[in-house]
């Protein structure tokens, strides 16, 4: 970024696609127009009505520097402190796990199944940021949860988030190993995006997903070590006709079906996402 020339938002939009693609960003111009309108305090469709807006020298220093770091593969979302999920808006830091729009058929998935019952109650094991539990909380109104998490610092994460989305009142946030403790409690349905990435793939995995908690993404040798202790601890605080629904990685539907069927749960059914591959499994037991 040449130093003295004039910098409109548009230019500096235009440079910013380009650098970040020679260094292997995959959405580039997004990436710019996102970082862009952070350090602006505008929304992004604003960038373009003011094309030919200059930046004054504070905001270019500031977006120089997010430049460097988003080219450097930290993800945008540790950068800008936030990322929309379930068009709702979630605090995110370097604690949590950056939602995907991939975890949005889990919430569906869930959503679905508990649709015109009432004040049903759910748990959220590795809650995280609290995006999925919260989503179902902001849209299903008569809902009430309970969120557990290994971690301190992603627990304040999520307890802000419930804040800030007005649903302190409904949700409860516990610090623990998985159900551990949630064992005086029993729930309609309890849901988890555990860790999956088994651990010979870390060495193929795009430096973004590096830079997250990597206590929040390794499942062990061969990615299934979570859903193992799932299948065996969520039955004594699932109420009789609840079900689990849990986020899997690409192709692990039939290892986590036979895991459940070992452990025995009568029926899974799977769920595929938008691109239709096999996202979720929902398993239940009478």
């Amino acid at each position: 970024m040449e130093q003295g020339r004039i910098w409109t938002i548009g230019k500096i939009l235009k440079w910013s696609e380009q650098y970040f693609a020679e260094r292997g960003i995959d959405t580039p111009r997004l990436d710019a127009e996102v970082l862009l309108s952070h350090v602006l305090g505008v929304k992004r469709i604003q960038l373009y009505l003011r094309f030919e807006q200059p930046l004054d020298p504070p905001e270019l220093a500031a977006y120089r520097e997010i430049v460097k770091r988003r080219a450097a593969h930290e993800p945008v979302a540790y950068i800008v402190g936030e990322k929309d999920f379930m068009m709702l808006p979630f605090r995110i830091t370097p604690a949590v796990l950056v939602p995907q729009p991939d975890t949005e058929t889990l919430v569906g998935a869930v959503m679905d199944r508990l649709k015109g019952k009432e004040g049903e109650c759910v748990a959220d094991i590795g809650t995280g940021s609290g995006a999925i539990v919260l989503a179902l909380l902001h849209y299903m109104p008569a809902l009430r949860a309970a969120a557990v998490d290994v971690s301190a610092n992603a627990l304040e994460v999520a307890e802000d988030n419930a804040a800030a989305l007005g649903l302190t009142d409904r949700v409860v946030f516990y610090e623990g190993d998985l159900g551990a403790p949630l064992w005086r409690e029993t729930f309609d349905a309890v849901v988890s995006n555990p860790p999956y990435i088994a651990k010979g793939e870390f060495g193929s995995l795009p430096l973004e997903v590096l830079a997250e908690p990597r206590i929040a993404i390794d499942g062990g040798a061969d990615g299934l070590d979570f859903y193992r202790r799932l299948v065996k601890e969520v039955p004594p605080i699932l109420k009789p006709g609840g079900f689990l629904a849990v986020e899997i990685g690409l192709g692990q539907g039939p290892a986590v079906q036979s895991l459940a069927r070992e452990a025995g749960w009568e029926s899974t059914e799977t769920v595929k996402d938008l691109s239709g591959i096999e996202r979720v499994i929902v398993m239940r037991r009478e």
